[in-house]
């Protein structure tokens, strides 16, 4: 991981401007950024496309997108939703591009298409630039503990769990280990900031170690980690399995946070923004179908079905319909912090949001402070397309965001990010690892 963190300490505003194209110019490998599309006419340009997803129930929305016809009733006839092994993979396989094997787009880690469009997480640091053009869902993850812990039955505070971890360093002289999926990447961010905030520096104190979210359980059973963090179903079957149980779910962080988008490459965007609009009407579609309550069973069994996330259903209901049962006796029905498709606008892509990304990778040392993120923000993210899309599909003008900012975000330890001000949030936090530009 500290390799990545150097990458991208290496990297600068200059090298922005110059290699990804900050200000409109080609890419070393994406062709040029697109500012909206320009499509002449409405006929699609193309028919087909290559969208990644890893075993996740927040990859739903692609699912049900190809299972209940909403790709072809756009006229994407020749859509493939490809299982990746890893983020590692997604990301691969997104620089490579159809074209080359790999794919167009993918359900993915909010902050990877940034991580990508600089070079800050691929291979000789090739900027691949990368559109968000829709967050998949809200909250959903959960962080879970080994049951060797099970006596603290921790929780949002973890000075009891920081005390038995370092305890168990000393003792052992061997590091104790908290997995997360991807370096920079949501999981990796929430692990981080739970244990900031409870004291714990996950550089000094720790180590974060990166495991496929299908390769958590089996993991965790051979004492690979103490603690990990990742989407659904994995920390139920932790639990039906009786190797740990779950400790706070992310949205007891912060509320109905953003999590996975729905992003493109850009040259796809750019040559295709017909055929774009036209997955992005699918997936919104596919949103609403899997936030109305009287589908979750059915999204539940069609998440386990092989080609998709191959786990029994039992391991994803019971989340999927808002239940937790958190495997310590504490039991909460329709929780407040259940995972969103929909529903208080989970599907638009705000741009404070990827503020709120970049400010913590910038945290973590992962990008440089020197990053011109209203810059790239613009670049990447774009809303611009949700909305049109929104508007074709007959979203009502009422839900339709007028503002390309949610506001001041709160965080369960006080903690307050102005979009406005990231820098007074970041001055706020007392454990960080900033890089020099």
């Amino acid at each position: 991981m500290q390799g990545n963190s150097n990458k991208a300490a290496t990297w600068s505003r200059r090298s922005i401007i110059k290699g990804a194209g900050a200000l409109g110019g080609a890419s070393l490998a994406g062709g040029m950024w697109p500012i909206a599309a320009s499509a002449q006419g409405t006929a699609l340009e193309t028919k087909a496309a290559k969208i990644g997803f890893i075993a996740l129930t927040d990859a739903a929305p692609l699912f049900v997108a190809d299972e209940k016809g909403f790709f072809k009733k756009h006229g994407m006839t020749e859509v493939e939703v490809l299982k990746q092994s890893s983020w590692g993979t997604t990301r691969d396989n997104l620089v490579l591009g159809s074209k080359a094997n790999g794919i167009d787009g993918a359900h993915i880690l909010t902050p990877m298409p940034y991580l990508i469009s600089t070079g800050a997480v691929t291979a000789n640091n090739v900027q691949v630039p990368m559109n968000i053009l829709a967050r998949l869902n809200l909250g959903g993850q959960c962080i879970s503990v080994a049951n060797e812990y099970k006596d603290l039955k921790v929780g949002l505070d973890n000075k009891e769990f920081k005390r038995a971890l370092l305890t168990k360093r000393v003792k052992t002289g061997k590091p104790v280990n908290a997995a997360m999926t991807f370096p920079g990447g949501t999981h990796d961010l929430w692990m981080r900031y739970w244990m900031a905030a409870g004291g714990v520096d996950p550089n000094r104190d720790i180590n974060t170690i990166v495991v496929p979210p299908p390769q958590m359980v089996a993991n965790m059973k051979v004492g690979s980690m103490d603690t990990f963090c990742v989407c659904e179903p994995w920390n139920r079957q932790l639990i039906n399995q009786k190797i740990g149980y779950t400790a706070l779910t992310t949205s007891e962080l912060w509320n109905n946070h953003p999590e996975k988008a729905f992003a493109m490459r850009a040259d796809y965007v750019a040559a295709n923004p017909n055929a774009t609009k036209a997955l992005l009407k699918a997936v919104m579609e596919a949103q609403m179908w899997c936030e109305d309550p009287k589908n979750r069973v059915e999204v539940a069994e069609i998440c386990s079905r092989r080609r998709w996330i191959n786990a029994p259903v039992e391991d994803i209901v019971d989340r999927l319909k808002g239940d937790f049962d958190y495997g310590t006796g504490r039991v909460v029905a329709n929780s407040p912090h259940q995972m969103r498709y929909w529903k208080d606008q989970a599907s638009y892509p705000f741009q404070s949001h990827d503020l709120w990304f970049l400010t913590e990778n910038i945290r973590w040392g992962y990008l440089p402070p020197n990053i011109d993120t209203k810059a790239l923000i613009a670049k990447v993210n774009r809303e611009d397309l949700w909305k049109v899309a929104a508007k074709e599909l007959g979203v009502a003008d009422k839900d339709i965001p007028k503002s390309t900012s949610r506001g001041v975000e709160k965080f369960f330890d006080g903690k307050v990010f102005d979009p406005a001000n990231p820098k007074k949030y970041l001055d706020s936090l007392e454990i960080k690892n900033i890089k020099s530009a």
